[in-house]
């Protein structure tokens, strides 16, 4: 089973590529690279494949959660500044 770093890279390029684009102001590059080799990781590990559509699919959910919860962190962090004011 290949593992990151074994050369695998250039079967997630395009998915990678794609997802750079689309989160683009939301998530660095390397972010979306390790979302998108620990999905492949992980499809391979739970169904012993990993077609791109499922990649591309377990990445994107992760990214969107990663981007919801720093969201959520940001909302908070105002709110309580708010909360502190004289």
């Amino acid at each position: 089973m290949a593992h990151q770093g074994d050369g695998d890279r250039p079967r997630t390029t395009g998915i990678g590529e794609r997802l750079i684009e689309e989160f683009d102001g939301v998530h660095g590059a390397d972010t979306v690279v390790r979302c998108v080799d620990a999905a492949r990781h992980g499809a391979e590990e739970v169904t012993g494949g990993a077609p791109d559509d499922l990649v591309e699919r377990i990445a994107r959910r992760h990214l969107e959660v990663l981007a919801t919860v720093a969201a959520e962190k940001r909302r908070r962090a105002r709110r309580s500044s708010l909360d502190n004011a004289p």
